[in-house]
């Protein structure tokens, strides 16, 4: 084999690390003025699921997106921001409520900034309350884990769109209908062309949908196929393009017709996952929620029909 030029081993090099610059902390750099956590292996409590939080750094300070999933998590995530930059975070933006996304809020709130949510998302929350945390237990967090963890609810709320002007750059929260919760929101940088998508975006994760509206789910992934964005970050898994926007929404459908069809049979849980996992596209993180899809949608008492993606 002939071995490539040092002029051609450099580029491949270059090409390799375009779309993956990590700061020292942990944190990917996205852009100049966009960093975040992506591509987290062995999702766990521990580290939150491998859910994914970010900054946008403005002229005079910088916005935070999502906190994570415990007090302990949010300082492990302050301790990287402040090795990317030393600006004041003004807001703190939860893309939605679960735990894994806004359990870490306090810290946040202790730093003086002001938590942003959509408003179906801030009653989520509220209506939640201290159960966050006991769930928190019950998914393997220890005490010692939790320790210093208290829920700490938005302080500014919306309706359908707030905009941020950051001085260098804007950015546009926008809440298109209930998808994923019936409060998750986009954080969009239409300058940098960036768009922090939550959990409306999984990416080599499996998808949680215990409380999902499917069809508005659907509608919101067709609203991002049709924005001006070129670098994606979803609430779990790398950095995305539009292909993986796509990818969720085949999921999506997939999932709820085949779950539909076989919890019309059958109420044996082994059974209905086997069946799932032949029909369902292959992620390697997270396959645990397929059973929890399934047990909180789909077979849930009283549960209500919910329509199909289009």
């Amino acid at each position: 084999m002939k071995k490539l030029p040092v002029l051609a081993l450099a580029l491949l090099f270059l090409l390799f690390c375009q779309h993956a610059v990590y700061a020292d902390g942990g944190l990917t750099k996205i852009t100049d003025s966009v960093y975040s956590y992506a591509d987290v292996k062995g999702a766990a409590a521990q580290n939150s699921f491998g859910a994914n939080a970010g900054i946008i750094i403005g002229k005079g300070y910088l916005v935070a997106v999502d906190s994570l999933m415990s007090a302990r998590e949010a300082r492990r995530f302050i301790k990287d921001i402040r090795k990317v930059s030393k600006k004041p975070v003004k807001f703190l933006i939860n893309t939605h409520y679960h735990l894994d996304h806004s359990l870490g809020n306090s810290e946040f709130a202790k730093l003086g900034a002001i938590i942003i949510s959509q408003e179906n998302d801030k009653a989520n929350m509220q209506k939640a309350g201290g159960g966050m945390l006991q769930f928190a237990k019950q998914s393997g967090l220890s005490d010692q884990d939790l320790q210093g963890t208290k829920l700490a609810y938005p302080t500014l709320t919306f309706k359908e769109r707030l905009t941020l002007d950051l001085g260098n750059n804007q950015v546009e929260i926008i809440f298109l209908g209930p998808g994923h919760t019936s409060g998750s929101v986009l954080v969009y940088l239409p300058q940098e062309k960036v768009l922090f998508a939550g959990d409306t975006l999984f990416t080599a994760f499996h998808p949680f949908l215990g409380e999902a509206n499917i069809e508005g789910w659907g509608k919101v992934l067709d609203a991002i196929m049709a924005m001006d964005v070129a670098k994606i970050i979803p609430g779990h898994g790398p950095v995305s393009s539009k292909k993986d926007v796509a990818d969720l929404k085949s999921y999506l459908i997939t999932f709820d017709q085949k779950a539909k069809e076989l919890t019309a049979k059958s109420n044996d849980l082994n059974f209905i996952v086997a069946e799932m996992k032949k029909a369902l596209p292959p992620r390697p993180q997270l396959d645990v929620l397929i059973a929890k899809n399934i047990q909180m949608k789909y077979l849930a008492q009283g549960k209500q029909a919910q329509p199909q993606a289009k």
